[in-house]
């Protein structure tokens, strides 16, 4: 294998999808409300790629440090696990990626708040600063929290309220109560994506001291834990499009439901924690499918 191959398999590129759709649900509740930047778009979209893939790293890093990657672990193998990268290789490869997030966070607030809005400029630096700080403690250290059961938390905060909200900040420089609920929508499924990897690597999981909130729980409410984040979910897509709904294109959201409520259906019925493991890629990518619905029907430039 090459070492772009390497480092691809290392950047974990089918998390990508999943990590753009707050951005995207973002841009389409700007979007609704007749505000649009093309510049925002595209340096919002390269920003949240940049932690994702610090994120990844700093996770294959972390957990093959632990020992948590092993030989009884399930799914993909990671490079410092397998070999294909060393310790220092990957650890410079975390520099970098820290560095471009960077670099992309101060050029994006630059784009959407100039030198006019100096106290948004500030005030999202900060965030940016801490999301890549989550990105990376989310398993690197001996306080790492996603040993600790908060992976759960973080996700739901940057994945959906942050990302969705705050990148529709940078186009309207204002905030609006009901974009918290797509906000919620977005963050509750990519919670459940997480919880759905947990779930998957529950036994592992429990034997190297990894205390995700799944091995707190136990499998079985681990399930019953998965229920109540998707159908919640749900439950704030009807309440958002019940009230923003004008014509009936906007309930064409509804549909990425479909494939979800098949995909809980059979998470509810399997027993084995390996059987989980072809369900990630069904909720990321209807996860994704959701956010593409949300920027075509909410969208006033279409």
């Amino acid at each position: 294998m090459s070492k772009l191959s390497t480092w691809l398999d290392a950047a974990r590129l089918r998390t990508l999808p999943l990590s753009v759709s707050g951005v995207i649900t973002g841009t389409a509740l700007a979007n609704f409300q007749s505000y649009s930047d093309k510049r925002i778009f595209f340096l919002a979209l390269l920003t949240t790629i940049s932690f994702q893939v610090t994120s990844n790293f700093a996770n294959d890093y972390g957990d093959g440090v632990k020992g948590t990657d092993n030989e009884g672990r399930i799914g993909p193998k990671r490079v410092l696990q397998s070999g294909m990268l060393t310790r220092n290789e990957l650890k410079t490869g975390i520099i970098i990626s820290i560095v471009i997030s960077l670099l992309l966070v101060l050029l994006v607030l630059y784009v959407a708040f100039g030198t006019e809005y100096l106290e948004y400029f500030l005030l999202f630096t900060v965030l940016g600063l801490v999301s890549i700080w989550a990105a990376v403690r989310y398993t690197i250290g001996d306080s790492a929290y996603g040993y600790h059961g908060l992976g759960d938390l973080s996700v739901f905060l940057f994945f959906g309220l942050l990302a969705v909200v705050g990148t529709m900040f940078l186009y309207t420089k204002e905030w609006v109560w009901w974009s918290f609920l797509p906000a919620a929508v977005i963050g509750l499924l990519s919670t459940g994506v997480l919880n759905l990897n947990n779930l998957r690597d529950f036994e592992n999981d429990q034997k190297v001291g990894k205390n995700t909130l799944v091995v707190k729980m136990g499998f079985r409410k681990g399930k019953r834990y998965h229920v109540f984040l998707l159908l919640t979910a749900f439950g704030c897509l009807m309440v958002f499009i019940l009230l923003k709904a004008a014509f009936w294109y906007h309930f064409l959201p509804i549909l990425a439901f479909v494939p979800i409520l098949l995909h809980l259906l059979k998470v509810w019925h399997t027993k084995e924690p390996i059987k989980l493991d072809p369900e990630l890629k069904k909720l990321a990518l209807s996860t994704f499918l959701l956010a593409m619905l949300f920027y075509i029907t909410y969208n006033n430039f279409l």
